[in-house]
């Protein structure tokens, strides 16, 4: 077996503690044992005791479908069939996408339950203590960008339908930025009310979850009703014909249309560890993310497809914004629940979704500095910055160019994480020296440079020749344009390859992993 490296270049922050290996694998301080401290621990940070690891199969089941049914979820499926995919197309790609995402979210996320750690303290195995926040800052500047995209569908719900309650003075106001001002307003209103939530504690929200999924998906259900009772029936909305066919120019789209879906959950393919970390056991993990992800996300997708085919039958256009489908009705208690519903879901899932794991990467930088909330209150400014109106203000930008970059982007961390904890560590890891300087993750300063190589190889490979439109014109390497379609996938096998040859070529005299 590969050994690790150990660089003990500055004195250990306190004596490492002993662990213990319970019967059924999982792995916690020993009892009676002082927990790691030091400037790289805290309270958020810590493994979770293995009596408070308590999340069931059926707990995973439900994040899931409370995560998956939300607008952005909705827009993937519909989007496919804005660019020319008919219903069957659309959700062969989707549902093939989230059973190849599901196997690394499995593999990242087996380490949860085991040592109770999140994402930031795993990827210090890999990339080393201080090493570990290059792919937590990356991995929280796209939860920024993705709760600056929610946030902007929340406050396009309240735009919209707000518009057909007060008429055209809200509807039609002045624009500023190529936007009215009530829509940035309402941008605003929603940016503020989540805020507010976040000083008010997760606990509202974790409460709130528990009836948004099922409110949502009802929702769902009542637009494909309305939907199929305006276009006449359900035929015409299983009869839309691809505008692709099943020739070369479906497979042109379909590639980079699947790495896009792929890119959709990447982000919680790596930090799927902050929520199994209170897994009660591996098989509660596996099963209850095996049955939540795939089925949940073709179901909902399946929805979305035939409700955005109805309206190219019903208006002879493909509305693939569910918020701007609803605005169509003119009765008052439609627009009313469709704006609750929009608002329910997006509340909900960019809570639970875009800030729990940034506000943690976040503290990972300064823990001692850092709070959760503060790292929260940082995702919610970010957000706005990032303009996220321009990644979602067209299907082609939004699913080519924003979740290809991501899926692109976060491949490249997934293949080391994988390759460290399963090919080099047989899931083997020491926790007190997870947050311990001079321990076995120490390597050369706290960074590993063998992790930092591969990532940026895998990144560059991935997306160098990615088309950067709406962001940027052309491509930043042009030579790398055929690998573009196939990011996610170029990221993760470069950087898993490299990572693991480079680490068996290293110097240093091997070592066993923690037992």
């Amino acid at each position: 077996m590969i050994g690790l490296p150990m660089t003990e270049t500055v004195p250990a922050d306190s004596p490492p503690a002993a662990q213990v290996t319970l019967a059924d694998g999982r792995v916690e301080i020993a009892p009676g044992a002082p927990a790691p401290s030091g400037p790289y621990a805290n309270d958020d940070l810590l493994p979770v005791p293995v009596e408070k690891r308590t999340w069931t199969t059926y707990n995973f089941s439900a994040l899931w479908v409370g995560m998956a049914h939300n607008t952005a979820s909705w827009t993937l499926a519909s989007g496919l069939i804005a660019i020319g995919m008919d219903w069957k197309q659309a959700v062969l790609t989707i549902a093939l996408a989230n059973l190849i995402v599901l196997v690394p979210m499995l593999l990242t996320g087996h380490a949860g339950p085991k040592y109770g750690i999140p994402f930031p303290v795993f990827a210090r195995a890999s990339f080393g203590i201080r090493g570990a926040n290059l792919p937590a800052v990356v991995r929280a500047l796209v939860a920024c960008g993705w709760f600056g995209i929610q946030t902007w569908i929340g406050g396009e719900a309240i735009y919209f339908l707000a518009g057909k309650l007060f008429g055209d003075g809200w509807a039609n106001a002045a624009q500023v930025g190529g936007y009215a001002w009530t829509m940035w307003l309402s941008f605003a209103i929603f940016w503020v009310i989540q805020v507010a939530i976040i000083y008010r504690g997760m606990e509202t929200i974790r409460r709130f979850e528990n009836w948004a999924a099922p409110f949502v998906l009802i929702g769902a259900g009542v637009m494909l009703w309305w939907m199929s009772s305006k276009a006449g029936g359900f035929g015409p909305l299983l009869d839309q014909p691809s505008k692709l066919g099943w020739g070369g120019d479906f497979w042109k789209l379909f590639w980079p249309s699947l790495m896009g879906m792929i890119g959709f959950w990447s982000t919680l393919s790596l930090n799927i560890p902050d929520f199994t970390r209170y897994g009660k056991s591996q098989k509660a993990q596996t099963w209850g993310q095996a049955l939540g992800l795939p089925t949940t996300m073709t179901l909902f997708a399946f929805l979305s497809v035939m409700v955005t085919s109805g309206s190219q039958a019903v208006y002879g256009e493909t509305i693939w914004d569910p918020v701007k489908l609803a605005a169509k009705t003119d009765h008052v208690a439609g627009i009313l629940f469709a704006l609750v519903t929009v608002l329910v879901a997006t509340l909900s899932v960019n809570i639970a979704a875009n800030l729990v794991s940034p506000a943690f990467d976040f503290s990972n930088i300064a823990p001692r500095k850092i709070s959760f909330r503060t790292g929260a209150l940082a995702t919610c400014v970010l957000g706005v910055l990032i303009f996220p109106w321009k990644l979602y203000s067209d299907p082609q930008g939004y699913i080519f160019t924003w979740l290809g970059l991501v899926g692109g982007l976060l491949g490249t961390v997934a293949g080391i994480l994988i390759a460290d904890y399963w090919i080099l560590r047989r899931t083997r890891l020491d926790l007190a020296d997870l947050y311990r300087t001079g321990g076995r993750y120490w390597y050369d300063g706290g960074w590993n440079w063998r992790a930092v190589v591969a990532f940026v190889t895998g990144g560059v490979l991935a997306i160098g020749g990615a088309d950067f439109h709406p962001l940027i014109d052309g491509r930043p390497i042009a030579a790398l344009e055929p690998l573009a379609d196939y990011g996610w996938a170029v990221g993760l096998a470069t950087s898993m390859l490299l990572y693991v040859v480079l680490m068996a070529l290293r110097s240093e005299k091997p070592e066993e992993a923690a037992a």
